[in-house]
């Protein structure tokens, strides 16, 4: 792809050859200021868009992605080759309407999809980051989208959506920014880490940096990569985005290739290769760095840090309308955690509507075909839009 540069007072526009801008360099004169008491200087931000906005820019729906995710949503992923991984939910026709409203993805600061995160080059050392760069906050992540979207004259939002990690996103977008966006969708969400959360991160972390080859942090330094520790990580939490049901349904005890036991340590069970594939196929698209860092930003999420622990007082004042959806299989962020934080919004008067949705297969049940799910959201963009007199 030929890139053309385009710089201007705090920015730099990288614009491909159909003058699509996708990454924009901020924070050159204005430096983001991070939850740690560090700050960034000059960093990338890596988005996609779909649809038209309008004259009074009052259609733009921002789409936040989860852990592992990025700003492909839609179209065909350069980096996987696979299709986005919200087609279903994204594009004309579909729940969030491309016909209808301007849609934006950003790739989250500290990931690797062209956003700046621990595989990147430091403009001010000129080496990569590795262990260098700061550890980073759902907060963090939520300020540097807010600037993208300030240099892009975008001042409100119509809908801020996001399942899972992104979900945490479109929450705290809530809770700092509560005069920009007017409806919120969190899906299969929550309004802080658990322990038990946090331990599944942890032992996938450990897994990372005890692999040889993870040398500290600095294996781009030596051209070689944690392969092994960053699969172990990917097949723990994978385990966690299912469900029992929904991986006896799939799985059960049927054997892989074979029809009886090897009586050896090879994958003899089709749950085996499945969590073998995962991992390895994940280590070809994923920065082991910017999974310590991310997840580590999960781990810090709590809404209501900063109100002496009340989560409701965090919502005080607001007047964005919540849509808020759960899965009645999800134990990762189980049903309780979407409920609490409706409770938390009815305390203050905010307007939210609460779905949880009956379905076998997990948290991981926001990316597959779900008709109760489009139908909800469908529903609520379309309500809230007609009240509002969006033009489209």
């Amino acid at each position: 792809m030929i890139m053309l540069f385009f710089m201007t007072k705090d920015t730099i526009e990288k614009i491909d050859a159909d003058g699509y801008a996708e990454v924009v360099t901020l924070g050159q004169n204005r430096p983001l200021l991070l939850d740690s008491g560090e700050q960034i200087a000059s960093f990338d931000m890596a988005y996609k868009s779909w649809g038209k906005l309008n004259s009074d820019k009052s259609n733009v729906v921002l789409i936040c992605h989860a852990l592992t995710g990025d700003q492909y949503v839609r179209g065909l992923n350069p980096i996987t080759g696979k299709q986005g991984w919200w087609e279903n939910m994204v594009g004309p026709g579909k729940p969030v309407d491309t016909d209808a409203y301007y849609v934006i993805c950003i790739n989250v600061l500290g990931s690797c999809a062209g956003t700046t995160g621990p595989a990147s080059v430091n403009a001010i050392t000129g080496k990569t980051y590795g262990i260098d760069f700061p550890v980073i906050t759902i907060g963090d992540m939520v300020r540097a989208q807010a600037m993208l979207l300030d240099h892009l004259k975008i001042e409100k939002l119509f809908s801020i959506i996001g399942g899972s990690m992104g979900g945490m996103q479109a929450l705290q977008w809530a809770v700092d920014y509560p005069d920009r966006a007017k409806t919120v969708i969190p899906i299969a969400a929550t309004w802080r880490h658990s322990a038990q959360n946090i331990a599944f991160h942890e032992v996938g972390r450990q897994a990372i940096m005890a692999d040889p080859n993870w040398a500290g942090g600095r294996y781009l330094d030596h051209d070689q990569r944690p392969q092994s520790g960053l699969a172990v990580a990917r097949m723990a939490a994978h385990i966690t985005y299912m469900s029992e049901a929904g991986l006896t349904n799939r799985f059960g005890r049927a054997l892989q290739d074979r029809d009886k036991l090897a009586f050896g340590f090879d994958a003899d069970f089709q749950i085996e290769s499945y969590l073998r594939h995962q991992g390895l196929s994940f280590v070809d698209r994923f920065d082991a760095n910017s999974y310590l860092y991310i997840t580590r930003a999960m781990d810090y999420y709590d809404l209501g840090a900063g109100h002496d622990g009340v989560l409701a007082e965090a919502f005080r004042g607001t007047k964005t309308r919540f849509c808020i959806l759960s899965f009645t299989s999800d134990w990762l962020y189980p049903t309780s955690e979407s409920r609490h934080i409706a409770r938390a919004l009815n305390a203050v008067g905010a307007r939210v509507s609460f779905a949880d949705i009956d379905m076998s297969k997990g948290h991981d049940s926001f990316l597959l075909d779900c008709p109760e799910m489009f139908n909800i959201v469908r529903g609520f963009l379309r309500s809230e839009a007609d009240a509002a007199g969006i033009v489209t």
